[in-house]
């Protein structure tokens, strides 16, 4: 067992894709946790199939090597915005952060989020400034940069003067200067050991141990992990539950197993004492801001409040024409434990049971709701879901909106589009900063600005420019938002796609399917190149007669249909909309599928706005 004082528990925060899971790898390696012989995975801590496909850590993790006689613990962080509840909950468990910064692009606004709450709980900070090989690195820049948001976020003399080190996590060295190409990455070891506290306790007092975060395994049930912050905690050892927020709880508890984290594997241990970060099991209803108390010395510690989430979706049992086609869990009682069971281990997510088969499901972003859904079309679930809206605050009696704090990358010449688009979209340019052939904007705008934007900013930019995004304040309302200026079209009947009705079909706007699909009346099949919703029939097969021979005409020709993402099905919906998840398919339908109601409700909503 190692020695308090050689222990030292760290984060590393960063902005998606500055290569935080990189360098993590590299640590790992030179921290001795591989054979000398053995296959090894590129960014082996993001474990999950999403975040292998997407290349972002959607999940905190914790792992830890091994330098000289000391035990590096390092939890490895997500940079998305969307997924900040996971970062806010597992800081609580280190005594310091690495902040991880591109030597290209410079602090962004996650970089900014996670980092003012590292200094609001008195973290010590390393700077490492990684990627220092790439060609258009700006290092000097960067750290003034870094300076500047260390001023701004009001840090203390001791985290403003925090060292900094100069790496490649690609390459795996850090040096700790940026005109000298390390060799590998023991200086950062060497600041890690040196500038990090060793984490405090007494081993002797009572037990008291914070739950930060949860594992689950179909074997043993939920996992639960934390820092000892005193005392010992054994194997068999009895334990009272509490909660700081909530003194009613107060339940008894057993530890059945308890691991430490080696490298990426959980070993069994018979003990831990205070300082280390453990996990164990034997509990099934520990959550998370639970704490663990020796049962003669019961007090709870206090958790970090989480943010409040920004944005909500209605997810429903499928009730279309296809519904139980393709899914294996199709019922509300499924869709009611699989959310459930979410909200274990997602902090950041809440949800409200709408009527017996409709839940509102509320989070910190799209991307946040839709990592949920695309995982449980994965698993085999099958549901529908509403377009997103912002949730809003009453602030001193007035009604305010979620406001996000947008920083684009973009090409010189593209800068005049995404202006004009932010301001129709309520947008307020704060900053233009140029670097090199490129600007950075920076705008505060409303959440329900940024719905659907990504795809047209991608067109605008033509697909150089790199948007990101992080809630930033509460604002009064700031009026009416068009979020679409194309409409949609929409199938007449039910049937299967035949070339000859797409055909006629493709003139109106673009379509989403082709032929030999099957479709039902009231489904989406494309849009509309008019701000207006319009009926096709996709399944019009051509008349035979005796005067007309079936290959007599012209071969049809079809555009391809435009395959869209999860992501970009959710942008395009409309209010009046749905999107059908499937394991097998995306469809996007009117909520009034039959046409003659749609076309009442339409003429009712017209008299009552000219009325």
């Amino acid at each position: 067992m190692v020695s308090q004082d050689k222990i030292r528990n760290i984060a590393i925060i960063a902005h998606v894709d500055h290569g935080k899971t990189t360098l993590v790898d590299e640590m790992l390696k030179q921290g001795g946790i591989y054979r000398e012989n053995q296959a090894t995975v590129e960014r082996v801590m993001d474990s999950g199939d999403l975040e292998r496909e997407r290349g972002i850590t959607i999940l905190a993790k914790n792992t830890s090597v091994h330098y000289k006689d000391y035990k590096i613990n390092i939890v490895d962080t997500p940079g998305h915005a969307d997924f900040s509840g996971e970062v806010e909950r597992i800081l609580k468990m280190v005594n310091g952060v690495i902040l991880l910064v591109d030597a290209a692009e410079g602090p962004m606004p996650q970089t900014r989020f996670v980092l003012q709450k590292a200094l609001e709980l008195g973290h010590k900070v390393i700077v490492a400034v990684n990627k220092i090989d790439k060609p258009d690195a700006r290092v000097h820049e960067v750290m003034d940069e870094v300076l500047e948001l260390l001023l701004d976020l009001n840090a203390t003399d001791e985290q403003f003067n925090s060292p900094t080190v100069f790496c490649s996590g690609r390459q795996g060295t850090a040096s700790y200067s940026p005109d000298e190409a390390g060799t590998d990455l023991k200086p950062l070891f060497e600041t890690i050991i040196n500038y990090i506290p060793a984490p405090g306790g007494d081993d002797t007092a009572p037990l008291q141990l914070l739950v930060s975060s949860i594992d689950y395994n179909d074997y043993v049930g939920r996992i639960a992990v934390g820092r000892v912050e005193r005392g010992t905690i054994k194997v068999n050892q009895e334990v009272t539950i509490c909660d700081f927020h909530d003194p009613e709880v107060k339940a008894k508890g057993k530890v059945v197993a308890l691991y430490e984290f080696d490298g990426l594997s959980k070993n069994p241990i018979p003990e831990a004492h205070a300082g280390e970060i453990v996990a164990l099991s034997g509990m099934s209803d520990i959550t998370i801001g639970r704490t663990l108390c020796a049962p003669e010395c019961v007090e709870p510690l206090p958790f970090v409040k989480i943010s409040d989430p920004t944005i909500e979706m209605t997810f429903a049992v499928n009730d279309s024409p296809f519904a139980g086609k393709e899914g294996k869990f199709v019922t509300s009682r499924n869709l009611r434990d699989r959310l459930e069971k979410e909200l274990l281990k997602d902090v950041s997510l809440h949800v409200t049971e709408q009527g017996t088969d409709s839940f509102n499901v509320a989070g910190r972003g799209e991307m946040h709701l839709s990592i949920l859904m695309e995982t449980m079309r994965r698993e085999g679930y099958e549901f529908s879901v509403s377009t997103p809206r912002v949730l809003t605050k009453v602030i001193d009696g007035k009604v305010c909106e979620p406001i996000e704090r947008m920083v684009a990358d973009v090409p010189e010449e593209c800068m005049g589009a995404v202006i004009e688009k932010m301001g129709k979209r309520k947008g307020d340019l704060l900053s233009m900063t140029p670097m090199g052939s490129r600007y950075r904007l920076e705008f505060l705008v409303p959440s329900r600005g940024l719905f659907g934007y990504r795809n047209e900013f991608l067109t605008d930019t033509r697909g150089e420019g790199v948007m990101s995004s992080v809630l930033d304040s509460y604002a009064p309302m700031k009026g009416e938002i068009e979020r679409r200026q194309v409409g949609s079209l929409v199938a007449f009947e039910t049937g299967e796609s035949v070339a000859y009705g797409l055909a006629a079909a493709q003139e109106r706007g673009s379509l989403f399917i082709g032929p030999g699909v099957s479709v039902y009346a009231g489904m989406v099949v494309g849009v509309c190149s008019r701000n207006e919703d319009m009926t096709v029939n996709v399944c019009k097969r051509k008349q035979l007669t005796n005067m007309r021979a079936a290959g007599s005409d012209e071969a049809l020709r079809l555009t391809p249909p435009r395959v869209m993402s999860l992501e970009q099905c959710l942008e395009f919906l409309a209010d009046d909309e749905l999107l059908e998840c499937t394991p097998k398919s995306l469809r996007i339908r009117k909520r009034e599928l039959d046409h003659a109601a749609r076309m009442r409700n339409l003429m009712k909503k017209r008299a009552q706005d000219n009325g």
